[in-house]
């Protein structure tokens, strides 16, 4: 391991309650010992409880962010989360063709916790066309990758594996497919890419803190890829990472509804 500090950018939408989007992403980059930078691509009021509200922010101001960020820093890896407007993913494709970053992680959040739709129709036919084939990996649990497929959703690891073929032909590199919504004592994540596939399981935890876990586990990929290089490595950790951060969650008293994971669970 590298003691060198790597720089990582997280583009996303805002969480007041601090559990989800950029403030879980920061979070989770200074847990994991690397240098966040951000640019907001939306403001939501939002909490433990759902999302009351959402205020995009225009393109212009996604393009400046973008800029100001990457003719400065040197970015290692980045993030990219909530992107609820076509006009926001063209500009976001378009940057990341004019800076190349090692490695993208796309987190394609398109439905809250609460069961809230983030993504307008038409963005996410451009999330699919135009930036699916310009990111690393792609971090889909079953009810987002059914909706990227257009398809049902995925009832066992046979399905899910399926569909995590037909969503690498859309052009990325690699796709973790999150089955943490099957039944079963165990939460199986498949990280498939051209040549291989790996299960990656945990024991399912009953709680009701997790709030923020998929922006959680796509931050930490995000953070930990420019230290190991290799996608099954980074997953490992982050599984393991996050697993912790679900244990202790318990031990946080935030909101009155899903509470978040514990990013500081090895600090306090």
């Amino acid at each position: 391991m590298s003691n060198k500090t790597y720089n990582v950018l997280s583009i996303a939408g805002t969480d007041p309650s601090g559990g989800a989007g950029i403030q879980a992403d920061l979070k989770t980059f200074s847990a994991l010992g690397v240098y966040g930078a951000t640019v907001i691509t939306a403001i939501l009021a939002q909490n433990t409880q759902g999302v009351q509200s959402i205020y995009p922010v225009s393109d212009q101001c996604v393009s400046a962010q973008l800029d100001s960020v990457l003719s400065d820093l040197y970015i290692h890896s980045v993030k990219i989360g909530m992107l609820n407007q076509a006009k926001i993913i063209g500009v976001i494709a378009k940057k990341l063709i004019e800076y190349p970053i090692p490695w993208v992680v796309l987190d394609t959040v398109m439905i809250a916790k609460s069961g809230d739709i983030l993504l307008d129709k038409d963005a996410i036919i451009t999330l699919r066309e135009i930036l699916l084939p310009l990111v690393s990996i792609i971090t889909p649990n079953l009810l987002e990758a059914a909706t990227l497929l257009g398809c049902n959703i995925a009832k066992n690891e046979t399905q899910m594996r399926q569909q995590g073929r037909k969503l690498l032909e859309l052009g990325c590199e690699a796709i973790v497919i999150k089955g943490g919504h099957l039944m079963g004592l165990s939460s199986p994540d498949w990280l498939i890419t051209a040549n291989q596939e790996w299960c990656f399981r945990t024991p399912r935890i009953n709680t009701l803190h997790t709030h923020g876990t998929g922006c959680t586990l796509s931050a930490a990929l995000a953070a930990k890829q420019p230290f190991y290089k290799d996608w099954s490595k980074t997953l490992k950790f982050s599984k393991e990472w996050i697993q912790k951060a679900l244990i202790y969650g318990k031990n946080l008293s935030v909101g009155k509804g899903i509470g978040p994971v514990h990013h500081f669970h090895e600090w306090w």
